[in-house]
């Protein structure tokens, strides 16, 4: 399996990250373990998460997914085997305030490293911004963490393009860390969150991407055909503006590329961010090994030139 290098850091990526939003949301603790293990197996070794993952599943507090992850890693004596990723900057409170000050990172990391039962994280995200912070001040904070040896690299996710070339600018002049890894929202339902100014920067500034919704929340796995099919379900506040006139208009592109090549639209969703500039690795999660075979067939495959420009032609706005 190919593996891309994430910026200008020592991890590399396989073609696919794993989302690990699902643990302890969507799947329990018993069969997030059995998910990993299938993982590894077939070499996606590198698991994306955040503090405040699982907040929003009834009875959660938040923090679940990394307590998984690490009972896991303990479980199975593998932490060296894994390149975990986590996120800093979002409210363990529903409707809570962003907060990216240095107070707060220095804090947040502690609990979450005790989560993961790690005394390192590979990949720490500035996951949202709170758009007061002096960027110097939460660069700074990572700097620290750095040199305690807590983070080994740092990346960012949903910055807007001002804020994400300040920072770049921030670390250059006062000799701060740099953000390596850019992670927006990305995929055939939504474009304009990366492509443009976000990806230009990330491009002159040879930051790498890894991409989250790549599925649109399932949305483009073809599972759900009418916004009846997701009624009172956990997704339906992340679908229901999906289901018009341009939304079928992709279903039915990804549809027709599926049926010729014989594998799932999930599987096509997918290979076309892998193929598209400036994107290292998508982000996708599963409920069910058995849906891991999306992504095998998104590794094996690869769409000609009128497939990308048929599913471009879809997408736009």
């Amino acid at each position: 399996m190919k593996r891309q290098k994430l910026g200008n850091t020592e991890l590399y990526t396989p073609p696919i990250v794993f989302g690990g939003n699902v643990f302890g949301w969507t799947i329990d603790e018993k069969e997030s373990f059995r998910m990993m293990d299938h993982l590894l197996d077939m070499g996606f070794d590198l698991i994306d998460s955040a503090d405040v993952y699982s907040r929003w599943a009834k009875g959660n507090s938040g923090g679940e997914s990394e307590s998984i992850i690490g009972k896991y890693m303990k479980s199975r004596g593998n932490r060296h085997k894994l390149t975990i990723t986590t996120k800093v900057g979002s409210s363990m409170q529903q409707g809570g305030d962003k907060d990216i000050s240095k107070t707060h990172i220095l804090n947040a990391v502690e609990d979450s490293l005790r989560r993961l039962q790690s005394d390192h994280i590979d990949l720490y995200f500035t996951h949202w911004d709170d758009n007061k912070t002096p960027v110097e001040e939460s660069l700074g904070a990572y700097q620290k963490l750095i040199e305690q040896g807590k983070v080994r690299y740092i990346g960012a996710s949903n910055l807007s393009p001002d804020r994400l070339q300040e920072s770049l600018d921030g670390s250059k002049k006062e000799d701060l860390p740099k953000y390596q890894v850019f992670q927006p929202e990305y995929s055939l339902m939504q474009r304009n969150k990366f492509e443009g100014k976000i990806q230009k920067i990330c491009q002159e500034n040879d930051l790498g991407v890894t991409s989250y919704f790549s599925l649109a929340s399932g949305f483009l796995s073809g599972k759900y055909q009418s916004i009846e099919d997701i009624k009172g379900s956990d997704r339906e506040q992340f679908l229901k503006d999906y289901f018009d006139d341009r939304g079928k208009k992709i279903l039915n592109a990804l549809k027709d590329i599926s049926d010729h090549h014989n594998i799932s639209q999930a599987g096509i969703a997918l290979r076309w961010i892998i193929q598209r500039p400036g994107i290292t690795a998508p982000i996708a999660s599963a409920t069910k090994p058995e849906h891991l075979k999306s992504f095998e067939e998104a590794v094996n495959m690869e769409l000609t030139k009128e497939e990308m420009e048929n599913l471009n032609a879809a997408s736009n706005h």
